[in-house]
């Protein structure tokens, strides 16, 4: 029976990972369950662990290692002590199969493939659950050197006893209770291999003994992992080690209530920093993702601010919904609140990426992400509105129609003719006015006009400030000339 003490942090030095596979970039989910990780470290002075779970050597790929470090990096989640391959480690694991077999808490198992899947249809046939019938479990020395001497490959298999009851004090859903009879006969804790053999060990096996070396003291994951804990805690106890405290943290849903996937588009943190959210905002909204922050943090704090607060007496059971306008605000928000000089630092990739001309002065270039920011939701927005600044715009059709307008052109002659050399922003909004006088049109019809020619568009940001902008360049008089020919 799995233990059911109470998860405690006042006896133990915290010890937590994070144990992503380099199968893919890094997913939000898995982003989440790191941030938490984190948190809690933070929280109880303990140490944050990172282990890249590798033995997948036909899905595994260096580029997504590298995508891993980096998206945790960028979100400020740095790990305590040397990262942990899990495939430098197969000696540990093959160790442990090979101890769990002598013991015979484990035993190879000589179905085949075909065998397994005739006894999964005829449980289909029977409306029974799946699960392994158990066959292999008491083979006798014949019927193993004859399955032998045939050139069968065994499994290693972990004895699941049905009538086996697995407690544990779960940190976020309480008392947990699993009867053997659930897991699905016994476990596969190794590959295919030749009977002089083990095979290659699978997750359940490689995790607990890992998080044994790395002396972790609580496995906070998601919730899908459940079944895995059950299924560990046996392993905990058949080995003879002490088993961790753990964590089951609700899942990210999608707007549909379903569990977020590749489907929903947007997963990966890679993908939401190429859209143009800062790490600020978005490691800010993945606390929220089932965590409920005390009033005095409210919504908008950095992950050292959570941390002071952070416990799992306030992460919800109940599944995460994903919220794109909870975001879009906290990103907003962290852009207006960005000064002109770190928004034009990380504007300015992104305009050189999209071919604009980015060879003006730093000051200039810094006074427009200032002009640009109050609008902006995401970064990648102030690609589209630093456009018709950053070079010769296109005029829109909407411009080409304004330029038409009975009195414009007029209006804009007067502007040219009678604008000063020195621009200030009072002198030019009595310029506009004295403009439209002069050409007996609304003043609208002026300000419009001027946008059009300065601008290319009839929307974007505030116009006198716009060509306050562009006339420092000397790129206001060639474009309205350009819009009167």
């Amino acid at each position: 029976m799995g233990g059911s003490i109470h998860p405690t942090t006042t006896q133990v030095s915290v010890r937590v990972r994070i144990a992503p596979s380099p199968t893919g970039n890094l997913h939000l989910g898995t982003a989440r369950t790191a941030v938490f990780n984190w948190l809690f470290a933070r929280r109880h002075s303990g140490r944050f662990l990172l282990r890249i779970e590798d033995t997948d050597r036909e899905r595994s790929r260096q580029a997504f290692t590298d995508s891993i470090l980096a998206g945790l990096r960028w979100l400020g989640l740095d790990w305590d002590e040397e990262i942990v391959f899990q495939s430098q480690r197969s000696r540990e694991h093959q160790e442990a199969i090979a101890a769990l077999l002598a013991s015979g808490r484990a035993y190879r198992c000589y179905a085949t493939e075909a065998e397994l899947n005739a006894m999964r249809e005829a449980q289909q046939a029977a409306r029974q659950a799946p699960r392994y019938d158990n066959r292999h479990r008491h083979l006798s020395p014949r019927q193993v050197a004859a399955f032998q001497k045939e050139g069968r490959h065994a499994v290693v298999r972990f004895r699941i006893e049905d009538t086996q009851e697995i407690l544990w004090q779960d940190m976020v859903r309480g008392p947990m209770r699993w009867q053997g009879a659930d897991l699905g006969g016994d476990m596969v804790i190794a590959r295919r291999a030749p009977a002089d053999r083990i095979g290659e060990p699978l997750y359940n096996l490689a995790v607990v003994v890992d998080d044994m070396a790395m002396g972790i003291t609580h496995v906070i994951r998601g919730e899908d992992h459940i079944a895995n804990t059950a299924k560990q805690i046996l392993l905990y106890n058949a080995i003879g080690a002490p088993q961790p405290f753990f964590a089951h943290t609700p899942l990210i849903l999608n707007k549909e209530g379903r569990k977020l996937s590749k489907r929903d588009g947007v997963t990966s943190i890679a993908d939401f920093q190429a859209l143009g959210y800062t790490a600020a905002a978005l490691s800010n909204y993945m606390c929220l993702l089932g965590w409920s922050p005390p009033v005095e943090l409210g919504e908008r704090f950095g992950l050292g601010d959570a941390a002071a607060l952070f416990g799992f007496d306030r992460v919800n059971k109940a599944g995460a919904r994903f919220d794109w306008d909870k975001l879009n605000w906290l990103n907003g928000q962290v852009l207006h609140d960005m000064d002109g000089a770190a928004l034009r630092d990380a504007l300015l990739p992104r305009w050189q990426q999209a071919g604009l001309d980015t060879s003006q002065p730093r000051a200039w270039q810094e006074r427009l992400s200032v002009l640009l920011g109050p609008s902006l939701v995401v970064l990648e927005d102030g690609v589209e509105q630093a456009r018709p600044f950053l070079g010769t715009p296109e005029l829109d059709d909407a411009s080409r129609a304004q330029l038409q307008v009975e009195g414009c052109q007029a209006a804009l002659v007067y502007v040219l003719q009678h604008q000063p050399q020195t621009f200030e922003l009072s002198a030019a909004k009595a310029l506009l006015t004295a403009a439209a006088r002069a050409a007996g049109v609304r003043k609208g019809v002026v300000m419009k006009g001027v946008r059009a020619a300065l601008l290319g568009c009839l929307q974007g940001p505030d116009l006198l400030l716009s060509w306050e902008l562009l006339h420092g360049m000397g790129e206001d008089g060639p474009r309205l000339r350009a819009a009167l020919g």
